[in-house]
């Protein structure tokens, strides 16, 4: 027999018995306590001006990190201005070294230099052609060899820059 069949067979319950229990009640017979309460009439509450929106600083905090803003940036200027002047006394310094090299000792260099280029190149052009008939020429060994061609033409392209500076001067 199913519960269904059992609940159509039981007595039948009143409205007031098929009603769920009434919740208990709390009464109250303790008062709130205020003590802990903030008045607001207190002098202890303090208020700001009427323009306070308008100041450009408006907490110690914030004029604290202003100040230690304004020092970083002071010092990190500092740093700035010695280390362009490092780099100037020794640009100038390369600069008067090439500028000492006789004509003859200038053409010497220019010379190596065109001669270094062309025998790198020449030499990477050959590493390339044997990788291709090989099959085994991919893009990292393109990527090399374009890398390695750049720093040449870097290295080239500083030492010409001092090189002419000095012959300049």
């Amino acid at each position: 027999m199913s519960y269904a069949d059992v609940a159509a067979q039981g007595a039948r319950q009143s409205p007031e018995e098929a009603a769920a229990p009434q919740m208990p009640e709390i009464i109250p017979n303790e008062s709130a306590s205020t003590a802990s309460l903030i008045d607001v009439d207190l002098p202890s509450v303090h208020t700001v001006h009427s323009d306070f929106l308008e100041q450009d600083i408006k907490t110690e905090t914030q004029a604290e990190r202003i100040r230690r803003e304004e020092e970083a940036a002071r010092a990190n200027e500092a740093s700035k201005r010695k280390a362009a002047s490092k780099a100037k006394r020794a640009d100038s310094w390369i600069t008067r070294k090439f500028a000492q090299l006789s004509d003859g000792s200038v053409t010497a260099i220019a010379i190596a230099n065109v001669a270094g280029v062309v025998g790198v190149s020449g030499f990477l052009g050959y590493r390339a052609w044997g990788l291709y008939e090989r099959s085994r020429l991919d893009l990292k060994h393109i990527g090399v060899g374009v890398g390695v061609l750049a720093a040449v033409g870097a290295v080239e392209a500083l030492l010409g820059r001092y090189l002419y500076r000095g012959r300049k001067d």
